[in-house]
C-alpha cells in the first residue's frame, strides 16, 4: 500500500468507525480500483454492505477477501451475513470450512454453535459450544447460551451446572438467576428454585405497576416477606398470564389463614371467577380509588409460595378441585349449548404467543376427533387464534363457545358441562385442571418447566393427562394417537 493509499485507507477507516458508512465505502471503492486484491479492504467493504443490509453485495466482497486470504475474521463476517439472511446451512458449511483452513479461535466455534442451534441441530450445537468454552472458559455469553440450550433440551441438571458457572462470573445477573430457577423447577426442587424465581422480570414489572397505581399506599406499606401478619391486611396483585394466576390461586386459602384481611387484584378477566370461589376475600376490579383502599403489606402473586415457605411437594397443594363454576352460568350453558346426550369435548389450539409459538397447534390436526362416535366438539378458543375456527367450521360440526365468554367465570360455566377438554398448554388447561375436569394437555417437544420430567402424571392437577410431541412428530400424528385412545 503506497503512502497515498495508506492515507486514504486511514481516512476511510476513521469514517467507518464513526458510522459514516457511505463516505467510507466510497473511499474503499477507490482503493479497490487501484488495488483490487486488497483482502482487508474487500472485507471492510463487505462489513459496510452488511451494516447497510445489502447482503448480496456483502457476500460478494467478503467471499473475494477469503479467496485471497483465508483469515478467521473474514470467515466470521461472512458467517454473520448468512446468519442475518437465515441461511444457516450455508453458514454451517462456511464455518466448517474455516475449521479446516484457518487457526480457529473462540468466535468461529461460537458462531458455529449458534448456526447449528438455528438449524435445529442441537447435539452439534452443544459440541460447538463446548469447543468454544475450551478456548475461552470465561465466556459468559457461551456459558449462558449452552445453559439455555440444555434447558431447552430438557437437561435441567446440565443447565443448572452452566448457569452456576455464569454466576461465578456475574453473581447479580437477574436473567441468569431467573433461568436457573426454571432448571430447579423442572427437577421439582422448588425449595431452591423459588428463591431464584424472585428475580423474574414480571415480578419487578408487577411491583412497578403498583407504585404507579397506589404510590401513597406502596410507600407506607411493606413488601411481605413471611413475617407474622395475623392482624394485618395483605394486598396481592397479578403478574404473568391467566394460566399462572389460575395455577397459583390454589394458595389463596393459605394466605387467608395468615392475615386478617386479604385483598386480591387479578386481571379483570379473572375477577368474577375469583369472587365466585373465595369468600371473605376482597377481589378488586381493574381500577380502585386509592382513598378507598388500605393495606399494610403487599406481595406479587407468583411470590406467594416462596413467601409462604412451602417446601417441594407442598407446592402442589390443592391439586384436586379448588375452583368451581357459578351454578347460574352452568345452567345457562347447559340450556344454550349442551342439551344433548353426546360425549362433549371442548378444544383449544392456541394461547398467548407473546413468549413462545411452539404451543400453537394447527387446527386441522384436530380432524381425527370428529370421527369419534357419538362425540360433539366445541371450540373454546378465544382472542388470538380465533380466526382459525372457520377452517374447522367449514368442514365439521363444531360449535363456537367463545362469543359467550365474557370472562373466565363464563368459561368455567361452559367447562362444567363438558366431558373432556383437549387443549394446548394454555389458560384453558389450567382452568380445567383447577376445576377437576378431565383434560388432555398437548405439549410441544420442548415444553414448559411446570410439567416436569415425568410426563406420565401431572403434579399440579389430578384430572390432567399430558401428551407430548415426539422429536419428529407433528400435531396431526399426536392428536391421532389421542383419538385412538379415546375410541378404545
Amino acid at each position: 500500500m503506497d503512502i497515498s493509499e495508506k492515507e486514504k485507507f486511514d481516512k476511510a477507516f476513521k469514517l467507518h468507525c464513526n458510522g459514516k458508512l457511505e463516505e467510507a465505502g466510497n473511499l474503499y471503492k477507490e482503493i479497490l480500483v487501484s488495488n483490487p486484491e486488497n483482502a482487508e479492504v474487500l472485507n471492510l467493504s463487505g462489513i459496510i454492505k452488511l451494516l447497510q443490509r445489502k447482503f448480496d453485495d456483502a457476500e460478494k466482497f467478503i467471499k473475494k477477501a477469503i479467496k485471497i486470504k483465508k483469515d478467521a475474521y473474514f470467515y466470521e463476517n461472512l458467517a454473520r451475513v448468512y446468519a442475518e439472511t437465515k441461511n444457516y446451512k450455508k453458514e454451517i458449511k462456511l464455518l466448517q470450512d474455516a475449521c479446516s483452513n484457518v487457526n480457529c479461535g473462540f468466535e468461529i466455534y461460537f458462531l458455529l454453535a449458534l448456526a447449528y442451534k438455528n438449524n435445529i441441530e442441537y447435539e452439534k450445537a452443544e459440541q460447538a459450544y463446548l469447543k468454544a468454552l475450551e478456548l475461552n472458559p470465561e465466556s459468559e455469553q457461551a456459558l449462558y447460551n449452552l445453559a439455555s440450550l440444555y434447558l431447552f433440551l430438557n437437561k435441567p441438571e446440565k443447565a443448572i451446572e452452566y448457569f452456576k458457572k455464569c454466576l461465578e462470573i456475574n453473581p447479580n445477573d437477574k436473567e441468569v438467576l431467573y433461568f436457573l430457577s426454571l432448571g430447579y423447577f423442572r427437577i421439582k426442587d422448588y425449595e431452591t428454585g423459588m428463591k431464584y424465581f424472585e428475580n423474574r422480570l414480571c415480578r419487578q414489572t408487577a411491583i412497578k405497576s403498583q407504585e404507579v397505581t397506589y404510590p401513597q399506599l406502596i410507600k407506607k406499606s411493606k413488601l411481605w416477606q413471611g413475617e407474622d401478619i395475623t392482624d394485618k391486611t395483605l394486598y396481592t396483585y397479578y403478574e404473568a398470564g391467566f394460566g399462572d394466576m389460575i395455577m397459583f390461586a390454589r394458595y389463596i386459602p393459605e394466605l387467608q389463614k395468615r392475615c386478617k384481611k386479604l385483598i386480591i387484584k387479578p386481571q379483570k378477566e379473572l375477577s368474577q371467577l375469583f369472587r365466585d370461589n373465595f369468600e371473605c376475600v376482597e377481589v378488586m376490579d381493574l381500577f380502585y380509588d386509592e382513598d378507598k383502599t388500605d393495606f399494610d403489606f403487599h406481595v406479587p402473586f407468583l411470590s406467594i409460595p416462596y413467601v409462604l415457605g412451602l417446601k417441594n411437594e407442598e407446592i402442589f397443594m390443592h391439586h384436586d378441585k379448588y375452583l368451581k363454576a357459578a351454578p347460574d352460568k352452568v345452567q345457562y350453558f347447559k340450556e344454550k349449548f349442551f342439551n344433548n346426550d353426546k360425549f362433549k369435548i371442548a378444544i383449544k389450539w392456541q394461547g398467548n404467543t407473546y413468549y413462545e409459538t411452539d404451543r400453537v397447534i394447527n387446527v386441522e390436526a384436530f380432524a381425527p376427533l370428529f370421527d369419534l362416535p357419538n362425540v360433539k366438539i366445541y371450540s373454546a378458543q378465544t382472542f388470538e387464534g380465533s380466526e382459525e375456527f372457520e377452517k374447522l367450521a367449514s368442514k365439521y360440526d363444531i360449535t363456537d363457545l367463545s362469543p359467550s365468554f365474557k370472562d373466565f367465570s363464563y368459561t368455567a360455566g361452559a367447562l362444567e358441562n363438558v366431558d373432556l377438554v383437549i387443549s394446548s398448554d394454555s389458560s384453558l388447561a389450567h382452568l380445567a385442571g383447577a376445576m377437576a375436569k378431565p383434560c388432555i394437555v398437548l405439549l410441544p417437544y420442548n415444553y414448559n418447566w411446570r410439567w416436569h420430567m415425568d410426563l406420565t402424571h401431572c403434579d399440579w392437577y389430578d384430572s390432567v393427562k399430558l401428551f407430548r410431541l415426539g422429536k419428529k412428530e407433528n400435531w396431526n400424528e399426536l392428536i391421532g394417537k389421542v383419538a385412538k385412545i379415546l375410541k378404545t
